[in-house]
């Protein structure tokens, strides 16, 4: 898909500045700017080097970049600075395209400048191109100084960076880290340029709104009048050999490989599939694969992993990286349970997730439908059984199977849902007992282990067993005949009856509990309350609870989080369960398609061709939290590769 924005979209510089990209590297480093070419955050820049996905360092911030001609100085970038005053380059900007990469086209004095930028696929190394032509009838010089942070991403410095510029060497040092810049043209060092940004969308957000930067070089292109000529720089946190031009080269294959690869036709499921590409990175501390849970706030995370991987690689049918990603998983099963975060340095991994490990089994039955890869099954075994033990009979935060079969999870201030916000000793949402969707993929797991039993020598018929007793447990005492729907959790309060989107899991997975008739009815009053185009609600506006808005400071926000704030990943989730509930016809993929009609307009608003966290619960809107989420691509990715079977497989029946 081409995303093309032009002066009707970005009539100015806060318009532009809504708009934004991403381009990752595969090792959890990235790029990103709005379109107007500007930082609204603390967390973009033009190289955040990953050295890996919890250890990111904001190298270069930004670009400031002038154009002189004959008849003055212009700004072709944009920034707004904490003391009111700012860089100014929209009124030149002809059209911004997102193609794979983002290309900008600006006219400013009989001058055109086409920018374009690209990351190299394996590598912490960006690369800018600058085509000027001048068409003025006089000399004209852009000059190019390059914004540095050297700080840990997100963690804006008490003060500007002390650096040193190298010009023989090419390289910036300070802070203990490197930058190396590669030019086409001669680099100059200049006097500390120190500049406070201001960033409006974290400002909005109540955090931090401003962030100190440094300049310590630039780059200058010469342009006769009537000729065009190119400046590429090359920014990377070792010496590197790589061109500008070949970065972006090696950035379209790898474009290609990914959307002709991916096995699906339509064009929104092939942009998806390489949105989804985004987020996967490698992990060095056990030489394996992970997934980054969202850009540009967050790492790897077990639980997002989890929930994101079946869309982020088996649907596009990259089971080489869902298997290393699996397999890193396995590796670090402690007591039964997965990390929900991989600290650094010698720290322990935080196991603070109850729904996981029971995950992780899913995706084993994922993975060994697709490849029949009955030695991986027998490799992983062991570890699924231990996760399996250890939920019957107790593990850490309180998780333990009751006499019912049931799980029961979490205590005191334990948050081991995904609805796990717990601010100043508040959980908005706490959830404790038996929630509803860790007792449906309770019940999943006991039955692929009771499917998988056999390829590891094993006889499954006590998990069928004790999955019939789950079942039973489960209808009588989450079902609810009067309202038509499951309770969110077991745990004897007034949050029990709340209607929450956790319940359409037990519709989806590959193992569920409901009658035909429970399906429908549950799909039904989730529409009812909690559906919209952009995602599913996580609270009924109907509760008292509700909270219509996401904004304001780090508390206001939280408790907002999940007390009705739209979410795109349990959507998925839903429209698979039309599909389920509807019986798989043509007909119902037609209706979903229908539904899917906006996802147009959601990739282009927002960081362009990705899918954010968030919306806010009243009028989903504008995008919020983060730009770009993994879960939210995955789950909407499996859907159209759903669609595409169905469709599929009814030519195939004519």
């Amino acid at each position: 898909m081409i995303f093309k924005f032009d002066r009707r979209d970005f009539p100015d510089r806060a318009r532009a500045g809504e708009t934004c990209w991403l381009l990752s590297n595969g090792l959890a480093g990235y790029m990103s700017t709005t379109g107007a070419f500007s930082v609204t955050r603390c967390d973009q820049g033009i190289l955040i080097a990953a050295q890996s996905p919890s250890r990111r360092y904001c190298l270069v911030h930004r670009l400031s970049e002038r154009l002189e001609t004959g008849n003055g100085r212009v700004y072709l970038s944009s920034q707004d600075f904490a003391d009111g005053e700012g860089e100014d380059g929209t009124p030149y900007l002809k059209s911004f395209t997102v193609d794979g990469i983002p290309v900008w086209e600006y006219e400013a004095e009989g001058v055109e400048v086409r920018r374009s930028c690209a990351i190299a696929p394996g590598a912490n190394a960006s690369a800018v191109i600058y085509d000027v032509n001048n068409l003025s009838g006089s000399p004209c010089r852009l000059t190019v100084r390059p914004v540095l942070q050297f700080s840990q991403k997100g963690e804006t410095p008490p003060k500007p960076p002390e650096l040193v510029f190298d010009k023989s060497r090419g390289e910036v040092t300070g802070e203990g880290l490197r930058l190396f810049v590669r030019s086409t043209s001669p680099l100059e060092g200049t006097k500390p340029r120190y500049e406070t940004l201001l960033y409006l969308e974290d400002q909005s957000d109540g955090r931090r709104e401003s962030g100190f930067a440094v300049s310590v070089f630039t780059a200058s292109l010469d342009v006769p009048a009537g000729e065009k000529l190119r400046l590429e720089l090359v920014f990377s946190d070792e010496p590197t050999d790589l061109s500008a031009t070949g970065i972006t080269d090696a950035l379209f294959r790898r474009r290609r490989e990914i959307m002709e690869g991916c096995g699906l036709k339509d064009r929104v499921a092939r942009e998806l599939a390489w949105a989804a590409d985004a987020f996967l990175a490698k992990r060095p501390c056990c030489d394996g694969k992970t997934i980054i849970a969202g850009y540009p706030y967050f790492a790897d995370w077990g639980r997002d992993t989890m929930i994101a991987l079946p869309g982020c690689t088996m649907t596009t049918g990259n089971y080489e990286d869902a298997k290393s990603i699996i397999r890193t998983f396995l590796k670090f099963e402690r007591d039964g349970l997965v990390p929900n975060l991989f600290p650094e340095g010698g720290d322990e991994p935080r196991y603070n997730t109850a729904d996981a490990a029971l995950l992780l089994i899913c995706t084993l039955w994922y993975y060994y439908l697709g490849t029949g890869d009955a030695e991986f099954v027998k490799e992983a075994y062991p570890v699924m059984k231990r996760i399996i033990s250890a939920y019957r009979h107790g593990t850490h935060h309180s998780i333990h199977m009751d006499a019912d079969g049931l799980i029961s999870a979490g205590a005191g201030l334990d948050q081991v849902t995904w609805m796990d916000v717990c601010v100043d000793g508040i959980l908005p949402t706490p959830r404790h007992g038996k929630p509803v969707e860790i007792n449906a993929y309770w019940y999943n797991a006991l039955r692929v282990m009771a499917a998988l039993a056999p390829l590891a020598g094993e006889d499954g018929g006590e998990y069928d067993k004790l999955a019939s007793l789950v079942r039973e447990s489960f209808l009588e005492k989450f079902w609810m005949e009067d309202r038509g729907c499951l309770r969110d959790v077991i745990s004897g309060s007034s949050a029990d009856e709340q209607i929450r989107c956790n319940q359409i899991w037990a519709l989806t997975m590959p193992f569920t509990m409901l009658e035909p008739e429970q399906e429908r009815r549950v799909l039904n009053t989730v529409y009812r309350h909690l559906y919209t185009s952009r995602g599913l609600r996580t609270l009924s506006p109907e509760d008292p609870e509700f909270h219509p808005v996401y904004q304001g400071s780090q508390r206001e926000r939280d408790m907002a989080y999940h007390q009705g704030t739209v979410w795109p990943y349990p959507l998925g989730a839903w429209y698979r369960a039309y599909l389920k509930v509807n019986g798989g016809t043509p007909e119902a993929a037609a209706r979903v398609r229908e539904w899917l009609a906006p996802m147009e307009d959601i990739l282009r608003e927002g960081c362009v061709g990705q899918i954010p966290e968030i919306y806010d619960g009243l009028e989903p809107r504008r995008s919020k939290g983060c730009f770009a989420q993994a879960w939210s691509v995955a789950e909407l990715l499996r859907v159209y590769a759903e669609l595409e079977r169905i469709e599929r497989s009814d030519r195939e029946a004519e």
